[in-house]
């Protein structure tokens, strides 16, 4: 089982010396256990309790006595340098697996997005990672600590059955510990089932938690508290029992593997009465008897943790392994400055089985403002993402400069290409920094500049710490306009020839809306633009229109050409005029 874990072990490369500390570690603390003190109670408590005992020195029953405090330092000190060098690796392996999986989501296709609940993305890679490292750490750790115990304790058997002609007595032991390893087969087949269940059951709590946090103003507004206290409670109840199935199972492995322990000291015991076995060889070797089967009921524990991260491999494989199908062909090459020609030549969409774009073909000039209009779902925006990529066309080909886009580098295509969303996103840092996401290498003057265009300047100023105050959480301690407003100086830093706007001006106020039109005409000049637009008043400045219907594109041209063309576009014009 250990093969499947290994390709993550690479991430002991950089700490492989540390890891070498440790087992060597978990060696000296193996051989001082497992020999050590099994030596001691033979060779050392009778020099102190045997007859003539009285005619030792004071130097020599403090060198004696000093024998228990030294094996339990070695002990001790090899013990916790080993736990510490251990958890070392393991927080780097933690923080490797971690990485390569955030890097994994970051090249997954959007389409990967819709099939998957934020909340459960997120357990896998903290709470399944998090199991993952416990599992390579710690298996890896005892699976070589413990065999060091076992056969020091199995030498310390041998050893001092040979020193007093006992060998029936080591081999009676012996035979007997084997029969300890019946419990951790039962218990791990159930073991895998269940812990599964734990790790899916802990994506559902995630689920839970990002969904609700994600809506609070909504459950608020139509007072849904109690339902998602009852939602929740019934996800965490679930958690609740499938956990203590996990515990049922686990906890059950030591008890009864010290019980068959007990049969065999229990047989050894009878055997020693009957050969008459000094008292101090019978101890001693039922103190290596002991450091025998404390190896493999500590077995049965790294088999549990290796069904807990056989289970959440699973779930962390099922991401690692998904397809990346944005990507940059083999001979892809670099797009350089495009100008802005956009063509569709016979494109096809589908997210499943169902295309949402139909044999779509359109050529939109460099420089075009080109409104997208139609009903809901009528394929508006999947038009529009198939242009830098987030999607790539089912059939057909998606054309720039003449260029298939999938014959370009995506890096650099999307370095062509400025998004400003109806909802833009802002991350929780400075003002500054959200710019400078447009294009990370500019100069401050180019943000500040950037910000005079899109009418944030005077806001920005405005604030506590100027452009170095923090935005909050989405961009939370921002008004919709000033988000708007900063996600345009985004658009204008980036200074792309194409540019894509959905919706860019809905439910901003009129003061609002009015410096964001003004900044839009001056970001649109000479750009290829396309407009995703769900309100006619933001499509005057348009010269191309195209109409959509059930994903087919079924009008183009001008507004007064498509409107004398075109029913479905002269019904919702007219229905938008009259509201």
């Amino acid at each position: 089982m250990l093969k499947r874990f290994a390709p993550h072990l690479r991430h002991l490369r950089d700490v492989k010396w540390h890891f070498v500390a440790a087992l060597l570690c978990a060696a000296v603390y193996g051989v001082a256990s497992g020999f050590g003190v099994p030596y001691m109670m033979r060779f050392v408590f009778p020099k102190v309790f045997a007859e003539g005992a009285a005619e030792l020195t004071r130097m020599q029953i403090l060198g004696y006595a000093l024998w228990l405090p030294a094996i339990f330092l070695v002990r001790g000190l090899s013990g916790y340098l080993n736990h510490y060098l251990i958890n070392f690796c393991g927080f780097r392996v933690l923080e490797g697996v971690r990485t390569d999986y955030f890097a994994k989501l970051q090249r997954l296709p959007l389409a990967f997005f819709h099939k998957h609940a934020t909340g459960d993305l997120i357990s896998r890679g903290l709470a399944d990672t998090n199991q993952l490292q416990m599992t390579l750490t710690n298996s890896a750790n005892e699976a070589f600590k413990q065999p060091v115990i076992f056969v020091s304790a199995i030498g310390a058997l041998i050893y001092l059955s040979y020193q007093n002609e006992n060998v029936m007595f080591m081999l009676l032991c012996v035979i007997s510990i084997p029969i300890a390893v019946v419990p951790i087969r039962v218990v791990g087949q159930n073991l895998l089932r269940r812990a599964r269940q734990v790790q899916s059951s802990m994506g559902s709590v995630t689920e839970r938690f990002s969904e609700n946090l994600g809506a609070l103003k909504e459950v608020r507004a139509f007072g849904l508290e109690k339902r998602e206290e009852t939602r929740f409670r019934d996800t965490i109840r679930s958690l609740f029992h499938v956990q203590l199935k996990v515990v049922k199972y686990a906890a059950a492995l030591s008890p009864a593997i010290e019980f068959l322990a007990a049969f065999g000291v229990s047989a050894a015991f009878v055997y020693a009465y009957h050969v008459q076995l000094p008292w101090e060889v019978f101890f001693a070797m039922c103190g290596a008897l002991y450091f025998s089967y404390d190896p493999i009921k500590k077995v049965g524990f790294v088999m549990n943790e290796l069904k807990k991260g056989a289970a959440a491999l699973d779930r962390l494989e099922a991401i690692l392994n998904e397809p990346e199908t944005i990507t940059d062909a083999p001979d892809a090459a670099d797009a350089g400055r495009l100008r802005g020609d956009v063509e569709f030549r016979d494109v096809t969409f589908a997210y499943g089985e169902a295309p949402v774009l139909h044999a779509a073909s359109i050529a939109i000039p460099a420089g075009t403002v080109c409104a997208l209009v139609g009903p809901s779902g009528a394929g508006k925006s999947t038009f529009a993402n198939l242009v830098p990529r987030f999607y790539d066309a089912t059939e057909g080909a998606v054309m720039v400069d003449g260029r298939d886009v999938r014959s370009l580098t995506v890096a650099s295509l999307r370095r062509n290409i400025a998004l400003v969303s109806q909802d833009p996103v802002l991350f929780n840092d400075t003002i500054r920094s959200n710019i400078r996401l447009g294009r990370p290498g500019a100069t401050d003057a180019e943000v500040e500049q950037a910000s005079i265009n899109a009418f944030v300047d005077d806001f920005a100023r405005a604030q506590p710490q100027g452009y170095d105050t923090l935005v909050g959480e989405r961009g939370a301690l921002l008004s919709g306009g000033q988000k708007q407003r900063l996600a345009l100086a985004r658009a204008f830093l980036r200074d792309a020839p194409i540019l894509i706007l959905d919706e860019a001006t809905s439910a901003l106020d009129t003061e609002s809306e009015r410096m964001v039109q003004e900044a839009l005409r001056k970001l649109m000049r000479g750009r290829t633009t396309l407009i995703i637009a769900h309100r006619f008043s933001t499509i005057r400045d348009a010269g191309m229109i195209l109409v959509f219907d059930q994903g087919r594109i079924v009008g183009s041209g001008s507004h007064e050409e498509v409107y004398a063309s075109n029913p479905l576009y002269r019904r919702l014009y007219d229905q938008q005029q009259i509201g």
